[in-house]
């Protein structure tokens, strides 16, 4: 008692907290899940599972598998290219530039805009017009004389999902490069000259040397972006607001609460909640063994 009596003392407060208003409401919203509580009348009963069931079976135009394939598309698009930018703008600085805190400052700026506010701005950029109605990069493309580039953006029933996952490759991308470039000067200067006496050239260092230390930032990376665009929602009602196009889960439990179908919200926000601990968990398990052998 006295040697951990004192911590859990001094954490009770922020335990509580975390206890009632995380894992508290992380219950109560599964328990609603696995209730009939459709309306504002409340609920009359368990149903079990029905509600998980007929968000892929009875869905009206299957707008649930619809968001979750929106979902993918999104996250597919927007981890590969915010990975491939942050390692690109890393690898370049860690090359050595002039005025690197200059450049440094200018890729993480996008960090300090909230979502809300570029998703207006990126609503304007990837306006659809064409022709003399084009606005945004579609206007660019006009008076560069490269009017075969312009394109319908987010409003492509087949491409929408992949363009609206530009504005947020902007504005992480350089987070991803923070990362990769504490990786980059974590790497210990001997495992480099090691190299170098050997004869290696500039491309086997990277290949066989310096990359395969990025790893774990890599993996680190990709977890923080997956979980982030599982949740993403802000900046995609910014720019295409509850558009069918654009629907992501977390846009559909929105909506659904608008019309009071409580059970069905709770349903889609347990199964995201679902898909984010299968992305999370086995990195923080592999985490775990991996410091447990260190």
């Amino acid at each position: 008692m006295r040697r951990w009596a004192p911590g859990l003392l001094l954490l009770s407060p922020s335990l509580v907290v975390l206890g009632v208003f995380v894992y508290g409401l992380i219950g109560w919203t599964a328990k609603l899940s696995l209730t009939d509580e459709h309306d504002a009348l409340g609920s009359k009963g368990f149903v079990g599972l029905k509600n998980f069931v007929d968000l892929f079976t009875e869905d009206i135009n299957d707008r649930f598998v619809h968001s979750l394939k929106n979902l993918l598309v999104f996250t597919v698009v927007f981890m590969l290219g915010a990975l491939l930018m942050g390692l690109l703008w890393a690898f370049l600085l860690e090359r050595g530039v002039r005025a690197e805190g200059f450049f440094r400052a200018v890729y993480l700026f996008p960090m300090a805009v909230s979502f809300v506010a570029s998703g207006v701005v990126w609503r304007w950029l990837m306006n659809s017009g064409t022709g003399d109605a084009a606005g945004g990069l579609n206007r660019i493309f006009v008076d560069l004389h490269l009017g075969f580039l312009q394109n319908p953006w987010w409003t492509d029933p087949d491409w929408g999902m992949a363009a609206m996952a530009l504005p947020a490759i902007w504005q992480l991308s350089g987070y991803v490069m923070a990362l990769f470039l504490s990786g980059f000067r974590g790497i210990p200067a001997e495992l480099r000259e090691a190299a170098a006496m050997d004869g290696a050239s500039g491309y086997q260092l990277y290949r066989h040397v310096i990359f395969p230390q990025l790893t774990p930032t890599a993996l680190s990376a990709l977890i923080i972006l997956g979980h982030m665009s599982m949740k993403m929602f802000d900046l995609i009602m910014s720019v295409s607001g509850a558009q069918w196009i654009t629907e992501v889960p977390a846009v559909y439990v929105w909506q659904t609460l608008l019309t009071s179908d409580y059970a069905k919200a709770a349903a889609i926000s347990v199964i995201l909640l679902l898909l984010v601990a299968v992305v999370i968990i086995p990195y923080l398990v592999y985490n775990n063994r991996v410091e447990r052998r260190s």
